[in-house]
């Protein structure tokens, strides 16, 4: 079981996520809906993985993956996006994200990709 912070500016997405970590066993410690928010919660929550969508308002998920990966190299972040996406899922990559997942949701996939970035 892992604790896990949920960042993604649609708050449909996060219950959906939230359901679904949930049924895997893990626990949601916090939600946050933009970049600036995701930082707050990280510093303030010291997740063991954070779930950030890339496309959100003020601060996107890039940024906040790197503004968090400056905070606490060890982060292990897993990206959230839309399909037809793949730029912006390769520089998330290459900024350090563990893996990402599309949208719309794949239980299976999620749990899977959860664990494989817990490892």
């Amino acid at each position: 079981m892992a604790k896990i912070l949920i960042v993604d500016d649609s708050a449909i997405s996060r219950k959906k996520l939230r359901a679904i970590l949930e049924a895997g066993n893990h626990e949601i410690v916090g939600e946050a809906s933009d970049g600036a928010e995701a930082l707050e919660k990280y510093q303030e929550l010291s997740p063991d993985l954070v779930t950030m969508d890339i496309t959100m308002p003020n601060i996107d998920g890039i940024a906040a993956l790197i503004n968090i990966k400056q905070y606490d190299s060890s982060a292990r972040v897993v990206m959230i996006t839309a399909l037809g996406k793949g730029e912006k899922i390769l520089e998330a990559l290459n900024a350090g994200a563990k893996n990402y997942i599309t949208k719309p949701f794949e239980e299976h996939k999620i749990i899977s990709f959860i664990q494989e970035a817990l490892e």
